[in-house]
């Protein structure tokens, strides 16, 4: 058994990330498996040193270990070019040229509004979609063609879910997909930046992930990612999708959330056990 953290250095880690690192730390040394660190920095905006060194320190100071060296994604762009290549190939893919209020347009008139918040955070309306490969131009970001891809991929898909919310075996719903997710983005518009749905399944494959740990905010992104395992001939590994840590309102922890971040409560004192206790283990 091979799980994974996989936190992106774009600010503090907070009890979520305390409960997602510790619930796949845990599950490996139960299983005698491998826990494996990741640092998702392909966002070269928003990630900064000074977050990675804090990503090292905190889950240190909480009593994880990991393997060396570690992962950092900045260091492989070109599997994830060659990975985009082969998709591209396969004529499944297109430039998009639309800003966030493009979108924001489209989605809001009558006849194309929408209410489900899929992984991207809209359905793409497909406003681009005809258009071909040879016509990206700078400043294009690259989606899949959801329905040619579903079309290409093998039929009846499964996935094997091992959470606690949703255990067992699960298929991948064409109609469901492509009304509640769509085309989603596969490499963004600053050239040669890979984006997440794509570079995540790279990196599992490539480091022999046979569990994927991560919370149920992401389980509507699996079935992309299984697609994608598929186009691409790599191994679909076991999902196990925990619960989330939320505040008092009942809203999901976010890194702005500063009150609750890991080093905030170092400073005041707590211990790891404490953290363990905070989070419900």
């Amino acid at each position: 058994m091979i799980t994974r953290f996989a936190p992106s250095p774009t600010g503090r880690l907070h009890l979520g990330h305390a409960f997602s690192a510790l619930t796949g730390h845990d599950r490996a040394r139960a299983a005698g498996g491998r826990f494996l660190l990741r640092i998702e920095d392909t966002d070269r905006a928003r990630c900064r040193p000074d977050y990675e060194a804090a990503i090292h320190d905190d889950l240190a100071w909480l009593g994880l270990t990991w393997e060396t060296p570690v992962r950092r994604q900045s260091d492989h762009l070109a599997a994830y070019d060659a990975a985009l290549d082969r998709l591209i190939a396969q004529g499944l893919c297109y430039p998009c040229g639309c800003t966030r209020a493009d979108i924001h347009a489209a989605l809001c008139a009558p006849q194309e509004g929408v209410t489900h918040l899929p992984p991207d955070g809209a359905v793409y309306p497909g406003t681009c979609r005809n258009r071909p490969m040879a016509d990206r131009r700078p400043g294009d970001a690259i989606r899949i063609d959801l329905a040619r891809a579903l079309a290409a991929a093998p039929s009846h898909l499964p996935f094997i879910e091992t959470g606690p919310e949703r255990m067992g075996r699960h298929r991948l719903d064409p109609a469901h997909m492509l009304a509640t997710i769509g085309d989603v983005v596969l490499a963004r518009k600053d050239i040669g930046a890979a984006a997440y749905h794509l570079c995540v399944v790279v990196d599992d494959a490539q480091q022999g992930i046979t569990e994927v740990t991560r919370g149920m905010d992401l389980f509507d992104a699996t079935p992309v990612h299984v697609l994608l395992q598929a186009l691409l001939g790599l191994p679909t590994p076991l999902y196990h999708h925990h619960r989330l840590i939320r505040d008092a309102a009942g809203k999901r922890l976010a890194k702005r959330d500063d009150a609750r971040a890991i080093a905030t409560y170092r400073a005041a004192g707590a211990t790891p056990a404490d953290i363990r206790r905070m989070v419900g283990l």
